[in-house]
């Protein structure tokens, strides 16, 4: 029988447009998402390709060596950079370039699947992915077509191996106070750039460096392409790390290097909001990284779980083990959900975009950058799991996980990164917030205001006629009211605050989970109910329905204890009783069983041997 809230398709104007953050005030329906059930034969031998050629050159000489590679060591920074070549003429390096100009030019959401691939490379993961991103994006999207036709070929063939250098000594999260400079000569030829750059990857083995400087007074960074041949240019040391001890890591000098002026990329003074730009991208893809590590990873936990005997039985018997194993599994499998829900609204915009006459790699850009609250959400969420999963399977294997050989110890120091870099998940968190805020009172795309305003009467018209709901109702009202309950405090915090809410970062903090629940929930959500309208013969809902079950109910706990930590935050006396009030009213108990939800889909994926999905 078709799911009955299926059947009500969202009816848009015609004027609609699709944006970035909407997802916190419209009613979205299951028919308006994509799932990754619904992934092209092509695409997948894509992934399966990518995940081969990691298992061939990156897992199966870990294996046999037992040890990783690491780039301090001159032969092993030879072998990174022979498997880098050998990625590039199977295609690899170009895989978001145009095929104008060498690369595959896969539309957005496979070059998502790619990076969740990419996982199963460990820290190769974080080389290719400078190559592929970071390294190329810039010049692909920014560059003019001498520039474009100078240096993409190369870098889609890795013939040309690509970095990008923005962070300094002094200059982090605050990246546009950065120190390095740059002079033009007078005879309008030559830049002269002077300063550091560091925790540059790829940098010891690049040839091509994105550089981002001050010209002489600017208020904000321009950004270069260096060669690494110019006179002035130097590379340091590699970085003893703590992970990914595979990718090339270091600091880079600039003593009056000389860059032809004709390597100005963009515009000048346009370098600070070309790295946030490029930013995004980096983000989500960390967000679809997150999703290979928890497969990977909890995979691996499985396969030892029920090899493991202790007091005469498979430690996969025993409920701790279960819940460890379930866990990861429910929040993999929303991030999955959420990821690529994300990218193809990214591919539609860019759809969107060129049909109104932009040009390929400027709707792209713009494309990424209307989901810039999404992309923000799913770097924190994709971090955190990374660590999550690695942390967890670590402790299932017990003494056996802290040694070496396993793998696990380096997949838990390898996974910390995700946490720090394409900007912390802190300044992430609070991002996701502030550019929700933008939207919605800056540019107006959202109707943050007139959203807030509806909620009492919405409390008085639907929320105190709870009873037995049918179908998936309940579960509906649930997310509509995690929704609500971030417009709320949201609300009443910036009507408390005003101008002062964004320097309270505790709340914001405290905001940016509540909408990150709200975007996962809802994604889960989603993702079933359109399984479940599919009418496929070939899938059991029944693991998949108790795992969005399972992650609401977790959810909700999440939010309901950093809603009251916001309100108890900025609110007293009245206001905060009524507050607390209405929290309740939009987030009633949801009387599920964690403990049997979780052994039941801990149970599926042992009788797998894997991850089930």
């Amino acid at each position: 029988m078709n799911d009955p809230i299926n059947q009500k398709v969202s009816q848009r104007s015609p004027g609609y447009q699709l944006t970035g953050g909407g997802f916190i005030v419209d009613d979205i329906t299951p028919n308006e998402i994509f799932i990754s059930e619904e992934f092209t034969e092509e695409q997948l031998m894509i992934k399966e390709m990518v995940i081969d050629f990691c298992v061939q050159n990156i897992q199966e000489p870990f294996f046999k060596n037992g040890r990783e590679l690491e780039a301090t060591l001159p032969e092993d920074r030879k072998k990174i950079v022979s498997i880098l070549k050998k990625a590039g003429e199977l295609g690899l390096c170009g895989i978001s370039i145009s095929e104008a100009y060498g690369g595959m030019g896969l539309d957005f959401n496979t070059s998502i699947l790619f990076n969740e691939a990419l996982a199963s490379g460990f820290a190769f993961a974080t080389t290719l992915g400078a190559q592929t991103s970071i390294g190329s994006l810039p010049i692909y999207y920014y560059g003019n077509e001498k520039q474009k036709q100078q240096y993409l070929p190369g870098i889609a063939s890795g013939k040309l191996i690509a970095s990008y250098a923005l962070t300094e000594p002094n200059s982090g999260s605050d990246a546009n106070s950065a120190k390095t400079n740059a002079t033009l000569s007078d005879d309008g030829t030559t830049y002269s750039l002077n300063g550091q750059k560091i925790w540059i990857t790829n940098g010891g083995f690049a040839d091509v460096y994105i550089v981002f400087a001050k010209i002489e007074d600017d208020k904000n960074m321009s950004a270069f392409i260096v060669e690494r041949n110019y006179p002035g240019f130097s590379v340091g040391k590699e970085a003893k790390k703590m992970g990914i001890k595979a990718s090339s890591t270091v600091q880079i000098f600039f003593d009056n290097c000389l860059v032809p002026s004709q390597n100005l990329l963009g515009n000048r003074g346009a370098g600070f909001k070309m790295a946030l730009n490029i930013l995004n991208t980096g983000r989500i893809k960390i967000g679809a990284g997150g999703v290979g590590a928890g497969k990977f990873s909890v995979t691996k936990g499985i396969e030892y779980a029920l090899k493991r005997q202790q007091f005469n039985q498979p430690i996969a018997d025993f409920g701790a083990i279960k819940q460890k194993i379930s866990n990861i599994i429910t929040q993999t499998y929303a991030l999955e959900a959420t990821v690529y829900r994300t990218g193809k609204n990214i591919d539609k915009k860019i759809d969107e975009l060129v049909q109104n006459g932009v040009n390929d790699a400027t709707s792209k850009l713009k494309g990424v950058k209307e989901f810039a609250v999404e992309c923000a959400i799913l770097k924190v969420v994709g971090a955190n799991l990374a660590c999550y999963a690695t942390d967890e399977v670590m402790q299932i294997h017990g003494g056996m996980g802290y040694a070496a050989e396993l793998g696990l110890e380096m997949a838990y120091r390898d996974s910390r990164i995700t946490k720090i870099y394409e900007g912390t998940n802190d300044i992430n968190g609070m991002l996701s917030v502030a550019e929700l805020i933008k939207k919605g009172l800056k540019t107006k795309k959202i109707d943050l205001n007139g959203a807030g305003k509806k909620i009492p009467l919405m409390i008085l018209s639907e929320y105190f006629r709870w009873g037995k709901s049918r179908g998936w109702k309940r579960e509906k009202r649930l997310i509509k009211g995690i929704k609500n309950t971030f417009l709320l405090i949201l609300g009443s915090a910036g009507k408390n605050l005003k101008q002062d809410l964004i320097k309270e970062q505790e709340i914001v903090l405290n905001l940016s989970s509540i909408l990150e629940e709200a975007y996962m929930a809802e994604s889960v959500y989603l993702k079933v109910r359109k399984l479940a309208s599919s009418n496929r013969e070939d899938l059991d809902l029944s693991v998949q329905k108790k795992i969005a079950k399972l992650y609401l109910y977790k959810s909700l706990n999440r939010v309901q204890n950093e809603a009251k930590e916001a309100i108890d935050s900025f609110a007293s006396g009245l206001e905060k009783r009524f507050l607390t009030y209405l929290v309740c009213k939009l987030l009633p108990p949801y009387l599920e069983n964690p403990k049997t939800l979780s052994r039941e889909i801990t149970d599926h994926a042992l009788m797998q041997k894997k991850y089930p999905f």
